[in-house]
């Protein structure tokens, strides 16, 4: 599972012209791309490491001030461009796979206490957002060895 997770002062998702998620106070926009083998596991380390990851102003958490998590699904996280001009997105697993683990990490940040605003999985979105910092930070879920 890969995350790329923003400090934002404020963040919408915007769907057929309607807001469907929005932020208007500080937290982060999270983007997250689910591969094929991603699984319960994946979600509980994921959920927890945006949750309580230091990102915020003073070396903050959200879990330390409750800021809000907007969560977008992003299976081009997992596009790869390496070869030629025109990505594969061959390592992104399918909707019918992603979709669930989706909904369980924003079900598990709720369970940790964030206040979670969701996209739309699988829709043609707007995102917007205000950057705070600029920061930026990519989460990969760790691989078994």
């Amino acid at each position: 599972m890969r995350a790329v997770v923003q400090r934002t002062l404020s963040a919408s998702v915007t769907v057929g012209g309607e807001v469907v998620g929005a932020t208007t106070e500080p937290g982060l926009l999270v983007y997250l791309g689910v591969t094929h083998d991603d699984g319960p596991a994946d979600v509980t380390w994921t959920a927890r490491k945006i949750w309580e990851l230091r990102l915020l102003r003073d070396e903050r958490s959200a879990s330390d001030v409750g800021a809000p998590v907007l969560v977008v699904s992003q299976f081009t996280l997992y596009g790869d461009a390496r070869k030629g001009r025109r990505p594969t997105w061959a390592a992104a697993a399918p909707g019918p796979v992603s979709e669930p683990l989706y909904d369980a990490v924003c079900a598990e940040l709720e369970r940790l206490g964030a206040p979670v605003q969701r996209g739309v999985f699988g829709a043609d979105m707007q995102v917007a957002s205000v950057n705070d910092g600029p920061i930026t930070m990519v989460l990969e879920s760790p691989r078994p060895s």
